[in-house]
Formats: structure tokens, C-alpha cells, sequence
């Protein structure tokens, strides 16, 4: 979903850095994976296609956080239609 993002930090010698991988646009989403000792934080496209990646080594990574758009629940979408409050029942 627009505006999924994940911030790395790397240990850079004597310093860190952080980086971030944003979904910037609707539809896409951000995913992570770890393999063979790499970090794989990548954008993709709603059919599955990669718009970008960054890797790091996972010996260098301190902290992976990703961080999720608030989503409406499913359960409180079906419940009523949208712009309609719920009012205590008249007597």
C-alpha cells in the first residue's frame, strides 16, 4: 500500500547510516527477505513485478523496521457504510 516503508540501519565502520524504502505510489507495497546472509528489502507492483531493491550484508544490518499504513479493519468496513456514525437507539 502507498506509503508502506521500511528503515534500515546499517553499521558503516565507525558510524551508521539509515536508509528507507517507501511505496511510492498506489498498489504497491514493500517486502523483505532474508537469504544467504543478505537483506532484501524491495518495492513491488500489485502483479508481483520489483520496481526497486537494496541489499545488505546481514552481518551489517542493526535494525530492520518496517512500518505498515494503518489499514480500516475488514470486519468494521462491512459493519456499516462509510460516513455513518453509530447513534445509541431511540426510545
Amino acid at each position: 500500500m502507498k506509503g508502506d516503508r521500511v528503515e534500515i540501519v546499517v553499521d558503516a565502520g565507525d558510524t551508521t547510516r539509515t536508509y528507507e524504502v517507501v511505496a511510492s505510489r498506489a498498489g504497491r507495497r514493500v517486502e523483505t527477505a532474508v537469504r544467504r546472509g543478505v537483506v532484501e528489502v524491495s518495492e513491488v507492483t500489485r502483479s508481483g513485478s520489483v520496481v526497486r531493491t537494496a541489499r545488505f550484508m546481514a552481518t551489517r544490518v542493526l535494525a530492520l523496521v518496517e512500518q505498515p499504513v494503518p489499514r480500516e479493519d475488514a470486519s468494521e468496513a462491512t459493519a456499516r457504510p462509510s460516513g455513518q456514525t453509530l447513534s445509541p437507539p431511540k426510545s
